[in-house]
């Protein structure tokens, strides 16, 4: 049972907890994405998984099987995860907590809304593939409808980051002090999900208008991502430099492995697109370059990150031992995104070149430490959730105004 009337005690960051159900759904159906073959739509859908499942070998349907049921089961509890944040959201804001969140930095935690709605987005488009048969046949009439929900979330997501730079940039108040980690760069996160979201429709989308609406709208976002995700780096690092990292953000040190995912895979989209609108062949070449430029990124900070957590014993304080902080679950999406890319790696930048053979035992070799990292993030999730929405409620460290 999850808990309830947190009011006081909620923070947004509780939505990473929805967020990270959603991103262990799509790691599913990832696998089927790149494993299936699908010769007549550019991503996998119920008409590619039904033969198999029907009248194919019956290992292969068997784990087409284990996989769709992935899917439905974090999907499910991301939906869940999802309303429950959002009624525990409608009783936080009248209370003077929130009004002191409003007035401080942790007003940044308040991304995590548009950033959970716009991966809620991207988890039923995903699953209406799958699961609703013939769908490929339509999804033309569909695209628009994908972009007018991303360009929704997009304006939300614009209406709070606004508010909030306006406030600290034409006020000041900005607390230095209380800025040594990355959370402020969830920003930057739900910017680069919503420019992810809207390239798909402008990678996929035959018709004209709808291939370049969805690529501006993308290439929008992903400006505001960029610009936005080097100031925060910069100030983060600042303030870590000069303070040492709070230990209770610790695991936003990982925030950009998720942002990177995010952006790359927005920027395969968007060379796709214009192929498709365009008539740009796609560089198979370059894909590599691509993939291994943000694979080797994300293992920097991926590294770097892993160091400073062990140095303050994050893991054994947060994840084992009593204290308990729903910044934790910001240890979910790296997991989920590292996973991803590196599919994208094995597939676009590797077997698409010659460099691998797909199913070698080459291939399957670099597919275990993914499939290894995919289960060690699932089980994280429970064991968060165990912890922290399950367990009885606990003082939580400055949860409302530390990001």
């Amino acid at each position: 049972m999850i808990k309830k009337q947190l009011l006081e005690s909620y923070t947004p960051l509780y939505f990473l907890a929805a967020l990270g159900a959603g991103g262990v759904a799509v790691t599913f159906f990832i696998f089927l994405m790149f494993l299936v073959p699908h010769p007549d739509s550019p991503m996998v859908t119920f008409d590619d998984l039904w033969p198999i499942l029907t009248d194919g070998h019956p290992v292969a349907g068997a784990l087409i099987g284990l996989a769709m049921a992935g899917m439905l089961f974090f999907t499910a509890l991301h939906v869940r995860l999802l309303t429950w944040n959002l009624f525990e959201l409608r009783h936080f804001v009248v209370t003077e907590a929130y009004t002191r969140l409003r007035n401080s930095n942790g007003e940044a935690t308040l991304m995590t809304l548009p950033l959970t709605l716009a991966m809620s987005i991207n988890v039923l488009f995903v699953n209406a593939a799958v699961f609703i048969p013939g769908l490929w046949r339509i999804v033309e009439y569909l695209f628009p409808f994908a972009i007018l929900g991303f360009l929704a979330v997009g304006a939300l997501a614009l209406r709070i980051y606004t508010r909030y730079f306006a406030r600290v940039i034409g006020n000041g108040g900005f607390d230095f002090d209380d800025n040594n980690n990355l959370g402020q760069m969830v920003a930057v996160f739900a910017f680069a999900m919503i420019a992810v979201g809207l390239a798909a429709p402008g990678a996929m989308s035959h018709h004209a208008g709808i291939n370049a609406i969805g690529m501006f709208g993308s290439m929008f976002f992903t400006a505001i991502a960029v610009s936005m995700g080097l100031l925060k780096l910069v100030m983060g690092f600042k303030s870590m430099l000069t303070q040492g990292i709070a230990p209770a953000a610790a695991p936003s040190l990982w925030i950009a492995i998720p942002i990177l995912t995010l952006l790359g895979i927005a920027l395969i989209r968007l060379r796709f697109g214009l192929w498709h609108g365009f008539g740009e062949q796609v560089s198979t070449p370059g894909l590599f370059t691509l993939t291994s430029t943000i694979l080797s990124l994300q293992l920097v900070f991926g590294i770097l990150g892993y160091a400073v957590m062990r140095r303050i014993d994050y893991f054994a304080t947060y994840l084992r031992g009593d204290q308990r902080h729903p910044g934790s679950y910001a240890l979910i999406c790296p997991g989920v995104a590292l996973f991803v890319f590196g599919m994208f790696f094995v597939h676009l930048g590797l077997v698409r070149n010659g460099l691998i053979a797909q199913f070698s035992p080459t291939y399957f070799a670099l597919l275990l430490p993914l499939l290894v990292l995919q289960m060690k993030t699932l089980t994280t999730l429970l064991r968060l959730n165990a912890r922290l929405l399950a367990a009885p409620l606990r003082p939580l460290v400055e949860v409302t105004t530390r990001v």
